[in-house]
């Protein structure tokens, strides 16, 4: 078996509450592998992370980081280690500046956290990208997307223990979806796999599988993506921060029906209404 797979076959033992005997079971659990990120030789931090799609992965951290735009970005290679993988990103001479005043973290991100090891108040709660306007979208192609993301899933139903992003058009057609033990790190990849694409973030909405938390709408806008979808309940602060940053907010988006917090002129009944 591969060391670092996406998945692991585990033994366990299953009890009912309606008195049946105690079953022995076998269940496919995701895999979850540090991931170190080398900027220019120099190591600038660790997340754990599902270990596949690590390249799409590492374009998507750097620029929803702002460590550096995706044009600065000149090789990403992938490396096994002993303790996990290792990803080296190596930027232009022009994107060392910024480099430095990317925000340092002294610790691991773990795969619930988007923020772990951020060592300095102001670096954590950052003035966001102005999202860009023109993007119409109608509740039907939302509704659309979301019925389209639960069926590719694979990973997800595989494992039910995974989150997933996807990037999908006006229309409510799927082009791109990345799956991670960790919601940041699916966002960041399906981010990384559009931009390196070539896909337009003016003409796409990203939908996340996960509760709505501040750093997610803090990477779809640097993205430059102006339209969040969220299948679970966004915190006030995410609320606050997609005002701020003029990005359509919706969550609690389910088969029923879904709820527009932020900027709702964005959103029309049909296209063209």
């Amino acid at each position: 078996m591969d060391r670092f797979s996406t998945t692991r076959e585990l033994a366990g033992e299953q009890w009912r509450q309606d008195g049946r005997p105690l079953e022995a079971i076998r269940r496919i659990a995701p895999d979850e592998t540090p991931i170190g990120f080398v900027y220019n030789g120099r190591p600038h931090a660790v997340v754990m992370a599902t270990p596949a799609d690590l390249e799409d992965l590492a374009v998507g951290f750097t620029i929803t980081e702002s460590i550096a735009e995706l044009g600065d970005i000149e090789d990403v290679q992938v490396e096994e280690r002993d303790e996990g993988m290792a990803v080296f990103v190596t930027l232009k001479p022009a994107a060392e500046q910024s480099l430095t005043l990317a925000r340092k973290r002294s610790l691991e991100g773990r795969s619930s956290c988007g923020l772990c090891g951020v060592t300095k108040l102001s670096d954590a709660v950052r003035k966001l990208r102005a999202a860009e306007t023109g993007l119409i979208v109608s509740r039907g192609a939302i509704q659309r997307a979301l019925q389209a993301l639960e069926g590719a899933q694979v990973l997800g139903k595989e494992t039910r223990a995974t989150h997933a992003a996807a990037w999908a058009t006006p229309s409510g057609d799927l082009l791109l979806v990345r799956e991670d033990v960790g919601r940041h790190c699916a966002l960041d990849k399906v981010i990384g796999a559009a931009l390196t694409d070539g896909l337009d973030p003016a003409r796409a909405f990203i939908l996340v599988t996960s509760r709505c938390s501040y750093e997610m709408v803090e990477k779809t806008a640097m993205a430059g993506v102006g339209l969040l979808v969220a299948i679970s309940a966004p915190t006030a602060l995410a609320i606050r921060k997609a005002e701020e940053a003029g990005l359509t907010l919706v969550a609690l988006a389910r088969a029923d029906g879904h709820t527009v917090f932020t900027r709702p002129e964005r959103i029309v009944e049909e296209v063209g209404a």
